[in-house]
């Protein structure tokens, strides 16, 4: 189940007495329990409480939630907001990331049993949670306080500590399977389907299949001073496109009175758009840039303007949930020589493969050089690109040739695919043990290491896609490439039917991409109880606790990309992927001080209070601190007040110091492109970012809202500072309510000197408004055009036209909120009822009150997010900074779980409900179809049966009533985290999901 109040990590001595009990059942409370350690603090406790606010999901919340992917059930906290996941395919890195408080998945630190989760993926260096097998899980601690000074770098939005199952006797074998299934009852997309043209799925579809199947085996050693446990686990997870449900089945945007939503999608289609440019061009009246052209299929050997009908709908070819197939196995041990000496290690594995799949590759928006006697174009198409600018046509203009930019998708080439495959090692060895008079010490080594393989198929190479236009008369009249080498055929674009496999083989070009990141740990601690040697308060039965140790961690990455990659040779890709490799190394010395004030007395159960500080040097930053203060005050059994201070820190990442800078997809939008309009900056605030008067209302605007800039590393970053207050209360009247637990934890975050880029968008929108150079400077339009996305086939040199957006240390990020939580447990019979069972009711609540982000720009305003979603508020991975929300971020969401265990043995069941708030369009814009997304409640139920005790049988549903997800226009919809016409990982984007699980213990 999920709980509020910080459960404390089991110590030696009871995990001791639960290695006695057989598999599959519930441990006994332990009768002597002397010390435990609870996440956010290394210094031994003797309660189960905890002065930083504690959030507890347990492997029973597992199996009641039926999910097998980790991200699935720690997104369901109302603290997180999904990153990563199955639910991404355009810009998946095929790991799956955990962010708390929307801070960023950077910025939060998941840790296995105390212990750090190596980075899952050289591009992104977060933890990877594919690596966590769900039904290993024994429970799951999240601290939202900060905790750097205890862990370390990385936790400035809190931890997540996942402690795995240990000490297992005997054999578990759990299976679990379960599917989507859907109505397709959005009447109003499969309208504006239909009327578009595209095919429209109706009635009930059953898809995204899944099966889990986990093995667990352990066994103490002959003189139970040991254990071993081993396990094996395996998932297959089926792909669903986009157009298997109604509401995805095609790109929707909002249609012109912005009231309702109309099929949209690209202008580079199997039939493609031309954009002809002449040696005499000049920009006709009342026309966007030049003549835009298409083939005429009703008259063949003809092209013709460009309508605006006909768009490529590359929506449906999306997957809503990528294949995946994921083998992990390991194990845990530990042998205890002597109270002094117990020796641990353990070691996992993790192979995942995944599928990302996206809409055909294609020609977006380059320039190419057409020959004016090329025979593959009629005549009337040969006066349309060359002989209206008065350049001859036909034999005699050999050496003759016109500029045309080309919109066209390679459908005859296939959909891009994406091949991504992860393999993750991790080993960990150590010793721990009393020494005597108070002290333990606890030493370990920790060495982890993720390998990345990627192959991105079906692309096509923009310099073999220049050679194959660069087609001339050959014998008999018939076209050739003027250079033939390399097997070359000429690209037939300008005949309806007439580009054939064997050009689009010619043109199919790979790209390999391999990396690893590696983590190397040493670390050791003591902990002593001073009030042996007497440093205890006098109005205090406990001493002084003190923690501390010191550590050595060393990260590596490399990741390297192929030519076709790094060449920016491929079509597909928005610019060339560089490769990176860099590493550095930290070293740590910390300490913690736990200080009982005063205990037992009237008004004073307990006041206590807690401090830390770790100080630290890096190889590439130099050094930094980190502390936290820290207070507790139980006024009796029944209250306490709890609060403190965190200081954190989060130091830059390889990719972040030392990516190369180059060219590629970045800002959502250019405001002086596209006809001149009343929201259009006026003309001098357009020539501040670079337009020239004849180019004012002509610029060509990225149909797909997608434009250039120069990102990449920068190696003077320094780190990231935050600071956290915390204020809570806690509420145990169990003297009035039996089993009643209630807590309201206040937090306050700001982030400072933070690691961003400022964002091309916001780059052009002060350099319009202001005319500041410092940022002006940074625009750099292509001279002809004035674009920033029409770029040159000149392979390795830059676009003709982006916007320099590195990133840098500057501005902050604040958010500020209150956490609720509440559990009750009872049973009817307390009441007075007949043995009706008992009750669980377990509840957790965020109420978000402000969200605010600053790009550090001088005179831009102050983003406040709460309660947004847009272009403003959301991140795309494309941009770089990867700071802005990575989804809405209501003021209110919450998940309440009630769980009734019948009177009839063995058997519960379960009921839970999933609130995410209402938010709106982050411009401020009203009355708009897609201006606000209402409220969202789903249900969930779930029963299970235990039988012949040892095998407990669960089938459940998820989403009960199928709720739909929101439907978010092409013009709000934030690249990678927005897809499928709406957010995937945030609204259950694929209908219900049915499932069954079987766990068997031997």
């Amino acid at each position: 189940m999920i709980s509020g109040v910080a459960l404390a990590a089991l110590s030696v001595t009871q995990a001791q007495a639960q290695a006695a009990v057989p598999a599959g059942q519930a441990a006994p409370a332990a009768t002597a329990v002397q010390e435990v350690v609870v996440t956010g603090s290394r210094i031994p406790e003797k309660n189960l409480t905890s002065i930083a606010p504690v959030t507890t999901v347990s492997n029973r919340e597992v199996q009641l939630s039926g999910v097998t992917r980790v991200e699935d059930l720690i997104n369901q906290l109302p603290q997180v907001v999904a990153e990563q996941g199955a639910y991404l395919a355009n810009g998946a890195s095929g790991t799956a990331t955990v962010s708390l408080r929307d801070l960023g998945s950077k910025r939060t630190l998941v840790l296995i049993d105390g212990q750090r989760l190596v980075p899952g993926d050289p591009l992104d260096p977060v933890p990877d949670l594919n690596f966590i097998p769900a039904t290993l899980i024994d429970r799951v601690e999240v601290d939202t306080a900060g905790a750097s000074s205890v862990y370390g770098a990385d936790a400035v939005a809190g931890v997540v500590n996942i402690i795995m199952k240990k000490n297992f006797q005997g054999l578990q074998l759990d299976v679990n399977y379960g599917f989507n299934q859907n109505d397709n009852n959005n009447s109003a997309s499969q309208a504006a389907t239909r009327a578009a043209g595209f095919p429209t799925p109706t009635g009930n579809v059953i898809d995204g299949y899944t099966a889990d199947i986990s093995i667990i085996f352990g066994a103490n050693s002959p003189d139970d001073k040991g254990n071993i446990e081993a396990y094996l686990n395996y998932r297959h997870t089926d792909p669903v496109l986009q157009a298997t449900r109604d509401y995805s089945a095609c790109t929707q945007g909002l249609n012109a009175a912005r009231t309702g939503f109309v099929c949209r999608g690209s202008e580079t289609d199997a039939l493609g758009t031309f954009i002809v440019y002449g040696p005499n061009f000049s920009v006709p009246a009342g026309a966007k840039s030049a003549p835009v052209y298409t083939l005429d299929t009703a008259n063949p050997g003809n092209l013709k303007p460009f309508d605006g009908t006909g768009l490529f709908n590359y929506g449906a070819l999306n997957y809503f949930q990528r294949s995946d197939e994921r083998y992990t196995g390991g194990f845990f041990s530990h042998y205890d020589i002597s109270p002094a000496l117990q020796t641990f290690a353990s070691f996992m594995f993790m192979d995942d493969s995944t599928v990302a799949q996206v809409a055909p590759s294609g020609v977006f928006g380059f320039t190419y050089s057409i020959p004016c006697n090329d025979p593959l174009l009629s005549a009337n198409e040969l006066h349309a690109v060359c002989g209206q600018y008065g350049l001859p046509t036909g034999p005699t203009s050999t050496a003759v040739n016109n500029s045309v930019v080309l919109l066209r998708r390679n459908v005859e080439g296939g959909d891009r695919i994406n091949e991504l495959r992860h393999t993750d090692y991790r080993a960990v060895i150590g010793m721990k043990g009393d020494i005597g008079s108070g002290w333990s010490y606890n030493v370990y080594a920790q060495y982890a290491t993720s390998l990345l393989s990627e192959s991105f198929l079906n692309d096509i190479s923009k310099s073999k896609l220049a050679q194959a236009l660069d087609a001339v008369p050959g014998p008999n009249g018939t076209a050739v490439c003027a250079n033939p080498s390399g097997g070359c055929i000429p690209y037939n674009i300008w005949t309806p039917g007439g580009v054939t496999a064997a050009q689009t083989a010619f043109l199919s070009a790979p790209g390999l991409e391999e990396g690893a990141d590696t983590e190397q740990v040493v670390s050791g601690s003591i902990t002593g109880d001073l009030g042996q040697y007497g440093l205890k308060s006098p109005w205090a039965s406990d001493g002084i606790g003190i923690a501390l140790g010191a550590e050595y961690r060393r990260e590596t990455l490399a990741n390297n990309y192929d030519e076709e990659y790094s060449s920016g040779d491929l079509a597909g890709q928005g610019g060339p992927k560089l490769s990176v490799s860099g590493s550095y190394a930290v070293k740590e010395v910390f300490g913690e001080a736990r200080l009982p004030f005063i205990e037992d007395v009237p008004f004073f159960k307990n006041l206590s209070a807690e401090l830390g500080y770790r100080y630290s040097n890096y190889t590439t930053i130099g050094s930094t601190t980190t502390y936290k203060v820290s207070g507790d005050w139980a006024i009796n059994d029944d209250f306490r007040i709890r609060g403190g201070y965190n200081r954190t820190v989060r130091a830059p990442n390889v990719v972040e110091l030392f990516t190369p800078q180059s060219v590629g997809l970045d800002g959502n939008s250019d405001p002086c492109a596209g006809p001149v309009t009343p929201a259009m900056p006026s003309p001098a605030q357009c020539a501040n970012t670079g337009v020239s008067a004849s180019q004012y209302g002509h610029i060509v605007a990225n149909p797909a809202a997608q434009y250039n800039g120069l990102t990449g590393g920068n190696p003077d970053l320094k780190p990231e500072t935050a600071g956290t207050y915390s204020l809570g209360i806690v509420f145990t009247p169990h003297s009035l309510i039996h089993g009643f637990t209630a807590s309201a934890d206040y937090f306050n975050t700001k982030i400072t000197n933070v690691i961003q880029s400022y964002g091309a968008d916001n780059i052009l929108a002060t350099c319009a408004a202001t005319g500041d150079a410092s940022f002006c400077d940074l625009i750099h339009r292509a001279a002809s055009t004035g674009s920033l996305w029409l770029g040159t086939t000149v392979i390795g040199a830059p676009t003709s036209g982006y916007v320099i957006d590195v990133v840098q240390n500057s501005g902050f990020i604040k958010t500020s909120g209150i956490d609720f939580t509440a559990d009750y447990r009872f049973s009817f019979t307390d009441f007075g009822a007949p043995d009706w069972g008992s009750l669980d009711i377990n509840f957790l609540g965020t109420y978000t009150h402000d969200y605010q982000f600053y790009t550090g720009i001088i005179g831009s305003p102050v983003l406040e997010c709460v309660g947004k979603f847009g272009l403003t508020c959301q991140a795309s991975s494309d941009q770089g900074n990867g700071n802005l929300l990575s989804g809405p971020l209501p003021s209110w969401k919450s998940k309440m779980r009630v769980t009734w265990s019948t009177p009839w043995p063995n058997l519960e069941l379960s009921v839970a409900w999933r609130y995410t708030g209402p938010v709106s369009l982050d411009t401020g814009e009203t009355g708009c179809a897609d201006c606000r997304i209402e409220a969202y409640n789903w249900f969930d139920l779930v029963g299970q049966y235990r039988f012949k005790d040892r095998y407990t049988f669960r089938v459940g549903v998820n989403n009960i009533f199928d709720r739909n997800p929101p439907i978010i226009g092409t013009d709000e919809c934030p690249a990678t985290v927005c897809s499928g016409n709406t957010f995937p990982q945030v609204y259950d984007p694929l209908g219900r999901y049915i499932f069954f699980g079987l766990t068997a213990d031997f």
